[in-house]
């Protein structure tokens, strides 16, 4: 009787993983907000919060860096 909620909520927080997903490729199409032609340090600094978040879910989700086996 567990499993039919489980895929209930695999598939909420899929559907949310999605929609996430979908709004980074579209902040990224507008360049995160910064001017592509005059990025700031400022600019920099906050792409590279965004970027270390993301590998440690991207090494988290692959196996890779420190989640690596």
């Amino acid at each position: 009787m567990t499993r039919p909620y489980a895929l209930a909520a695999f598939l909420a927080k899929k559907t949310g993983i999605d929609a996430m997903l979908a709004r980074l490729q579209g902040l990224s199409e507008d360049h995160f907000g910064a001017d592509p032609e005059a990025p700031t340090w400022g600019d920099v600094g906050g792409l590279e919060r965004m970027a270390a978040s993301l590998r440690e879910i991207c090494d988290a989700a692959f196996d890779e860096g420190e989640y690596a086996d």
